[in-house]
């Protein structure tokens, strides 16, 4: 009995990459899409009504990933997507071929993120080189992963 009409093998669960949002909901430092990028919102403001009624909303975010800095500008009834934002800290157990050997709360271990690039990436090879325990802070939004922070473990 497969009917094409009820194909529900790539359902996830139940949670979406976005979820809609009026733009005149949306906060500074806040998430929303910007130009298809998961951003922190560092600016917003909001012009008056004008001739055809509507105020606009202009948002300046960060992609909260490479730091790159979009802007959009949105009538404010209208609905913008909101990345779903999952912060997780992990141990970091050893780096190795520019990979990352993490650890989380659980015990689970994975061993699929790269090292960052620039400032981030050398202080994670320092940190690790020097042996002492620390954690690092994946971010993950819209099926895009990464490491943006470092923070020490306190024993």
């Amino acid at each position: 009995m497969s009917d094409p009409h009820f194909d529900f093998s790539t359902a996830d669960a139940g949670a979406s990459a976005t979820y809609p949002m009026q733009c005149s909901a949306l906060r500074k430092n806040g998430f929303v899409m910007l130009k298809g990028r998961p951003c922190k919102i560092v600016e917003m403001s909001t012009s008056k009504t004008g001739k055809h009624g509507h105020a606009k909303v202009h948002l300046t975010g960060l992609d909260i990933f490479t730091q790159k800095k979009y802007e959009d500008i949105c009538p404010s009834t209208h609905n913008m997507d909101v990345p779903n934002v999952t912060r997780k800290d992990y141990q970091v157990i050893d780096v190795s071929d520019g990979f990352l050997s993490l650890m989380d709360d659980n015990g689970e271990t994975r061993e699929d993120l790269k090292v960052p690039e620039g400032d981030l990436g050398k202080e994670i090879e320092k940190k690790n080189s020097s042996g002492d325990p620390f954690m690092v802070s994946v971010l993950k939004a819209v099926d895009e992963e990464d490491v943006v922070a470092t923070k020490n473990m306190t024993s």
